[in-house]
């Protein structure tokens, strides 16, 4: 290949990546991070930035670090942790999933018998948390939720007076099936008059908190007309007298005690790399770029290949396959790997069964498919947007999984 021909299709491939620039249109980030960082509609910079506006007498530190104390690594945290022992503390967790494992609850717990506060806004809690504390939260909430608009409704500290607020975004709001009333104390409630804000207080000060509703502290719900208030009566719960502020980044990643040291390490690094790719232009520039990488390497390497030595077939036996599946998905436990080959199954059973030729499950893809099998449109939608939240969750639970199976059964049955 001559250098004459490479650098012409260099330059047609800029030409496209520019043209494509100037041609896209700005399109509304639907992200939902809930990241500090994050001026993005679902993101939550302005929560974070007015917390010394709340708590004026508060030092406030973003967290890293498991609430198990087993996992305090570092000097100082432990250091830290001896300086604030007595003053008063408060945790905020404000994340899409907060997924702790056994030691963290302990964790969390003993901070709260130490007289600290816990507040955590999350639409899906590991139920062994919400068992602790004697809440259910509903199985078909979170991103199962897909309304596009959302209505929270939240007492006042004062008066008791309730007060709604809506935006016209997304919801992924959940609500509590039962609490006990002996214990807990409803502060806040969705559109149905459902609790989806609770507090349970303990004898020696501290609290827990649980928001079920955590895009009500997102740019676009706080910055919505004068929804700004939502954000203070909520916070106005806590104590004002706080001196240590933390605002946790630990469950952003971690689930069941994977994430270690939290939101820094190998994912933190990719950010920048995520940017790039949620902008049209880089992207499709991107692409090409490795296209014409690969066409380099293929014309190149055509007559530069070694041979590539023989590999001896798998044995075909049906009690060594049977073995490999029972561990893969028993013993690993590989429900995100399962969800996966269930979602395949079920879009090449639309395309055989239904001429449906569609990749991408849409709500046109819903309509269509909704008209031609007679089913139940709102069990379509259902099911799609089960299907989606299962894909895009960093961890299937083993609920999910049987709910997923048990629409997807009934859809085959029924269709």
């Amino acid at each position: 290949m001559s250098r004459s021909y490479i650098h012409m299709v260099v330059g047609c491939l800029l030409l496209l990546v520019t043209a494509i620039g100037c041609t896209s249109k700005k399109r509304l980030d639907e992200r939902v991070t809930l990241w500090r960082n994050d001026k993005i509609p679902y993101g939550t910079w302005y929560a974070h930035e007015n917390l010394r506006r709340i708590f004026p007498d508060a030092s406030v530190k973003n967290n890293k670090s498991s609430p198990d104390p087993y996992q305090k690594s570092k000097f100082t945290d432990l250091l830290s942790s001896y300086e604030e022992s007595g003053s008063t503390k408060a945790y905020l967790i404000i994340s899409n999933q907060v997924l702790p494992d056994s030691k963290e609850i302990e964790g969390l717990m003993s901070l709260v018998n130490q007289g600290s506060k816990v507040f955590i806004s999350s639409s899906f809690i590991d139920e062994h948390l919400l068992d602790s504390l004697q809440l259910k939260a509903s199985l078909y909430g979170g991103f199962m939720n897909g309304h596009d608009s959302l209505t929270l409704k939240v007492y006042d500290p004062v008066s008791w007076q309730e007060t709604a607020y809506s935006y016209p975004g997304k919801a992924y709001d959940n609500y509590f099936s039962f609490v006990d009333s002996s214990i807990t104390t409803v502060l806040g409630k969705d559109a149905n008059g459902k609790a989806n804000f609770v507090k349970i207080a303990y004898e020696s000060g501290g609290a827990f908190y649980i928001h079920l509703a955590p895009i009500g502290f997102s740019n676009f719900f706080l910055l919505h007309k004068n929804n700004k208030a939502y954000y203070d009566q909520v916070l106005s719960w806590m104590p004002k007298n706080v001196e240590h502020l933390y605002w946790d980044d630990y469950f952003r990643y971690s689930s069941y005690g994977d994430g270690k040291e939290g939101g820094g390490g190998a994912k933190s690094g990719f950010k920048a790399w995520n940017w790039m790719m949620q902008q049209p232009a880089l992207a499709w520039g991107c692409g090409l770029f490795l296209l014409l990488l690969l066409l380099i390497y293929l014309f190149e390497s055509k007559r530069k290949q070694r041979i590539i030595p023989p590999i001896a077939p798998l044995r075909n036996s049906s009690l060594d396959f049977v073995k490999t599946i029972g561990r893969m998905y028993f013993q690993r436990k590989d429900n995100k790997d399962l969800v996966h080959k269930m979602t395949t199954h079920f879009l090449s059973y639309v395309r055989g069964r239904y001429n449906i030729r569609s990749y991408v499950m849409d709500d046109e893809f819903v309509q269509r498919l909704t008209y031609k099998s007679g089913y139940d449109a709102a069990a379509v939608q259902g099911l799609v947007y089960l299907l989606q939240y299962a894909a895009d969750s960093p961890q299937v639970t083993d609920q999910v999984l049987l709910e997923l199976n048990h629409k997807l059964e009934t859809f085959y049955q029924k269709a």
